[in-house]
């Protein structure tokens, strides 16, 4: 993955000290989620954050904060205005036994989120396009 030297890394460093335990194929969807991110960020401008770093502390691991304190498995999630898919994303590939839904009204972000979902096999997550004032469950 270009431009993600170490990231992975840092991102195995940054779950240890959350206390976050992920396998193999968890840390391998979040590194594909990132470079998919830093790859369609350089188009559709889906975060100010640029380097790969960063989008491992900023997005990932603020994101992955949340785990502690949600139910591992029959909790339902919206991630409303979930832009470029946090803390959707990453959530959806730690605990596939929740059913994770993102809400944004932008096209170019869901069109993202589209694309996220299928590299991902993420079958748990919905994208809707909708405002939140808009959407009913």
């Amino acid at each position: 993955m270009p431009g993600l030297a170490g990231v992975g890394d840092r991102l195995a460093a940054g779950l240890l000290e959350l206390g976050i335990t992920a396998s193999g194929a968890q840390l391998s969807a979040l590194l594909e989620y990132l470079s998919l991110l830093q790859r369609w960020n350089r188009s559709f401008n889906l975060t100010s954050v640029r380097d790969p770093q960063a989008m491992v502390d900023r997005h990932l691991l603020d994101s992955l904060a949340l785990l502690p304190f949600i139910p591992e498995t029959g909790a339902r999630l919206l991630d409303v205005g979930s832009g470029a898919g946090l803390p959707g994303v990453p959530l959806a590939s730690m605990q596939p036994g929740n059913s994770v839904d993102v809400l944004d009204s932008n096209g170019k972000k869901r069109r993202f989120l589209f694309q996220v979902t299928s590299a991902l096999s993420l079958a748990i997550m919905a994208v809707r396009h909708a405002r939140v004032e808009g959407w009913a469950p």
